[in-house]
């Protein structure tokens, strides 16, 4: 299998990883936003370097697409399509809420991924754990979480740095519903690997021109430049 670099910038924790024979190498952590965008390609190299690897070595890139920060879903997305023209090297666009999923703890059949979208609303999808792995029923979209609590079955595990921001919409005697550790609410580059070494080997390569964030709605800034400008 070809030698690959996976960008996971969709978190307020960043981190990229080396990728050999489906494997993960090495990871690099770091906080993410614009201040440390320009630490990124320095990190990469270092750790390629560290291998013995030469940029034109990278034939894949898996990065992680979202939802999550539009900051760093921005940077993340750009560093693919730019080391994507230069090397040459294949884009998977990996869901973040799938990178997140494989955080779940075993014992997890059914999972809600809780992302923060203000105005108590969240970014989330719903997964059921079928032969040991994470099916979609609900894919990535804007809700709350009363609502998907509504529609998910129990027992149901909740994931993701969402959770203390909606945790009052969390029935408080419905036993049925458990909190994942914090610590297991962070999605890492070595997940966005092993997703996306996965959708390489069934084709789901994307063209460069085609990438873009999955963000589900507008950022922030731009919904009130438009609410001014009507």
């Amino acid at each position: 299998m070809p030698r690959a670099l996976a960008i996971e910038t969709s978190g307020r924790i960043g981190s990229v990883a080396l990728v050999e024979d489906g494997r993960v190498l090495v990871e690099d952590q770091f906080p993410h936003g614009l201040q440390h965008a320009a630490e990124m390609i320095p990190r990469i190299d270092r750790l390629c370097r560290d291998r013995g690897w030469s940029p034109a070595d990278l034939r894949e890139l898996y990065v992680s697409a979202g939802p999550g920060s539009f900051t760093g879903l921005r940077i993340g997305i750009t560093l693919a399509k730019t080391l994507a023209f230069a090397t040459e090297a294949r884009i998977v666009a990996v869901p973040s809420v799938r990178v997140l999923a494989r955080n779940a703890p075993a014992e997890a059949e059914e999972l809600i991924v809780v992302l923060d979208a203000k105005r108590e609303q969240i970014f989330t999808s719903r997964f059921r754990r079928s032969s040991g792995d994470w099916q979609e029923q609900e894919p990535a979209h804007l809700d709350d979480l009363s609502s998907m609590l509504v529609r998910s079955p129990r027992p149901v595990f909740l994931l993701g740095d969402g959770i203390p921001q909606h945790q009052k919409f969390i029935p408080p005697d419905d036993a049925g519903i458990f909190l994942t550790p914090p610590d297991a609410w962070r999605p890492r580059a070595a997940a966005a690997a092993a997703e996306g070494v996965m959708l390489a080997a069934s084709g789901a390569f994307i063209d460069p021109d085609r990438l873009h964030p999955i963000y589900l709605r507008k950022p922030e800034a731009e919904e009130k430049w438009e609410q001014m400008h009507r």
